[in-house]
């Protein structure tokens, strides 16, 4: 079996932002969202996928927020989509679809989490992590585990990650300590950039293995001598950037790979359906429903 998790939260931004919702008047602007995200998690199901869970952040704030103050928050989000992160939540529910409302930790950390769990499950065939984050790179392992870009198409897997970032998954932590990530609210070090933390970490791997002076390094970066200095001088910010960028594997999920298989929709899901305008959904949730059972 195959089994695909999917990033809640990046679907929920992308289709907010979709030209195309501005033109859609059979959903109140309230749900537009939820309901292009609903639409195509049952187009994965009518796709192939058997098994599949949505990660979401329930609460946009983490226990990160309390290691770095500049930490990513809600501050400044659209009060129209952060008001349809729980609607989200339920409609899935009622689809049918397991789904992890992140509180204290984050929907890629819930990802990660699923991630691990469904790998070790000899039944599995692969694990497809639906979402662009970079953040969940570090999660790839071989073609097991691989990421996949929905909206771009495109398959990243441990060899893909690499041409990409220049790094191994697992040193996708330390890269981003050292370039920093906007998104998710820390810089970096200053100086730092993605070329030369990709030559230097895909020589040592991981910060700690990175020799203190430059003159040790037997890797030609450009100002390798300042680069260097800036790492020796602020290890500290490095490593706490690096803890920042760890998903965690052990964030409460409570799932297996069994409790992921589609089996349709929950009856609720048919009033959902009218209050995302669109009934289609209902009837073609029951569809595919009734194909499940043939099958089964």
């Amino acid at each position: 079996m195959i089994v695909h998790l999917v990033d809640g939260t990046y679907e929920l931004f992308r289709y907010f932002l979709s030209p195309g919702a501005v033109f859609d008047r059979s959903t109140p602007p309230a749900l537009r969202a939820v309901r292009g995200v609903v639409a195509s998690i049952l187009g994965m199901v009518e796709g192939g996928a058997t098994h599949l869970g949505v990660a979401t952040d329930h609460v946009i704030e983490s226990f990160r927020n309390g290691l770095w103050p500049g930490y990513k928050t809600g501050e400044g989000m659209d009060p129209l989509l952060y008001a349809q992160f729980e609607p989200l939540e339920e409609a899935l529910s009622a689809l049918g679809v397991v789904v992890w409302p992140m509180v204290d930790f984050e929907a890629d950390d819930a990802l990660a989490a699923a991630a691990a769990v469904t790998a070790a499950d000899a039944r599995v065939e692969q694990v497809v992590i639906c979402t662009p984050d970079k953040d969940l790179a570090q999660c790839v392992r071989g073609a097991r585990v691989v990421q996949l870009d929905r909206r771009r198409g495109e398959l990243r897997d441990e060899a893909g990650v690499l041409k990409k970032f220049g790094v191994m998954p697992a040193s996708i932590p330390d890269w981003l300590a050292l370039v920093g990530d906007s998104a998710d609210g820390f810089p970096g070090l200053p100086g730092w950039g993605a070329t030369s933390a990709a030559t230097v970490l895909a020589r040592y791997g991981h910060l700690e293995r990175i020799p203190e002076r430059a003159a040790e390094w037997d890797v030609s970066v450009r100002g390798a001598a300042r680069l260097a200095a800036t790492l020796a001088e602020q290890g500290e910010h490095a490593r706490l950037f690096r803890t920042l960028a760890t998903l965690r594997a052990d964030a409460p999920i409570g799932t297996d790979v069994d409790a992921l298989r589609w089996l349709g929709p929950r009856p609720s899901f048919a009033a959902w359906a009218e209050r995302l305008g669109s009934p289609s959904l209902r009837d073609r949730a029951a569809k595919l429903a009734e194909r499940e059972r043939m099958e089964s």
